[in-house]
Formats: C-alpha cells, structure tokens, sequence
C-alpha cells in the first residue's frame, strides 16, 4: 500500500462500504485500520468525510436511502476517531534541581499511586517523600522498596522508619552499590534519572530525572525491578 492513498483510493474504499447500505463491524474495523495505518492529517480527514457526505448525496435517490443515513453517520465517526488513541496526549516530562518542584513532583506521583509503587533509589532522606510513601503504604499501596545497604546507615536515612512501619524493604548485601534512581508507578508511570530522594538533590545538587508513560521503557525497569527483588530477598 502507497504511504498516502489517493483520493480515487479512498472512494472506492468508501464506496464499497455503502454498497450493502451499512457498514458492518468488519468493514469499521477495516476502514479504521486503513485509516490508523496512513494516519491522514485533520484537512485529509476532512476531505474523507466531505467525500462520504458526497457519497451518501448521491445514493439518496435510491429508495432505500434511509439506512445511507445510518450508514454514514458510521463513516463520519470512524474516520474522526481511527487511530486517535496513539496521538493522545502522553506523559513525558522532565525535572531538573536545583529545584523544590522536583521534590513536590515526587510527591504527587506517590499521592496518585492507586495500586502499586515499585521504588529502586540509592538513598532516601528526604522527609517529605519519605512521609508520602508512608502515607500510601497506610491507604493500601503495594509499595516495595530496594535501596543501598552502605546508605542506609546514612544520617537522616528514612530507610528505618519505613521498614519499621511494614513497607517491604530490601537492600544489597555486597561491598558494591544498588545505585539505580528509578521508580514505577501503578505499573503505568516510570520515573528515572540522577536524581536521589535527599533534601541536597533538591536544594543543592544539579540532577534529574523523566516521568513517562511508555511501556517501551517501563517494561525493562520492571524486570530490573524484579530481578534485585528476588536477589536480594534470597
């Protein structure tokens, strides 16, 4: 198939849905896969629903014209919806610190967690996280959490308080660093980056971190995720 269908293409396409005087559930799913593939643009949609209009105009003579009507009601709302989802506005967004709202984004990730929070950080000392996942752990989130052994005796560590509140927690055990920054959200969000969960990556040091909804990416981190899970709860 040509990347863009021409005009000509799509009457007939158009034409040979109209020909029984309905479309049917597999000519839709035909049309809006045709439609989803070449991805025409709004003034190309426009043009494909102009044509069906002139379509219908010219069938309105035959005497079973009422089901055109049906029929292209149909047609109108396939080629304005076909292939829209992938287009959606997406989550992507990027944080950079020195910067308070880096901090407050984090916040409002856990705060929205419905389900689960998957958390793999290097270090946690800043209160207001800490006390974020606390606060979701005690509305009923799956939360988990793997950190570094060596950083957690760190002065200020929330690794502690958390254990001692019944989140499950667990740490390396080698003279090496879990040093990953990441973070996984109802299984739908992924935030990664430079940034550690402390108070000085806010304030002071020059670091960041993304927020996005690709499960092109999502997915890898959650094996990683499940993989240190298993290794360090053996």
């Amino acid at each position: 198939m040509a990347s863009k269908m021409t005009r000509p293409n799509w009457d007939l396409i158009l034409q040979q849905t109209l020909d029984d005087r309905r479309l049917s559930r597999a000519e839709k799913r035909a049309l809006g896969e045709v439609i989803a593939e070449e991805q025409p643009s709004p003034a190309e949609r426009a043009v494909l629903r102009s044509r069906a209009f002139a379509l219908a105009r010219d069938a309105l003579d035959d005497p079973r014209s009422r089901p055109v009507l049906d029929w292209l009601e149909d047609v109108v709302k396939t080629i304005a919806g076909a292939g829209l989802d992938a287009a959606k506005q997406r989550t992507a967004q990027s944080c950079f610190t020195p910067d308070d709202t880096a901090a407050a984004r984090i916040v409002q990730l856990i705060a929205g967690a419905a389900t689960s929070i998957d958390v793999c950080v290097f270090t946690i000392t800043d209160d207001r996280i800490a006390d974020a996942i606390a606060a979701a752990h005690g509305r009923g989130v799956k939360v988990r959490i793997i950190t570094d052994d060596d950083k957690a005796y760190d002065r200020g560590s929330d690794v502690d308080r958390l254990a001692a509140a019944g989140l499950p927690l667990r740490m390396d055990r080698t003279p090496h660093h879990m040093h990953h920054k990441f973070a996984i959200f109802d299984q739908r969000l992924l935030l990664t980056g430079s940034y550690n969960w402390t108070r000085s990556a806010a304030k002071h040091n020059h670091e960041n971190f993304i927020v996005v909804d690709d499960l092109r990416l999502l997915h890898p981190f959650a094996r990683t995720f499940e993989a240190l899970w298993s290794e360090f709860g053996e």
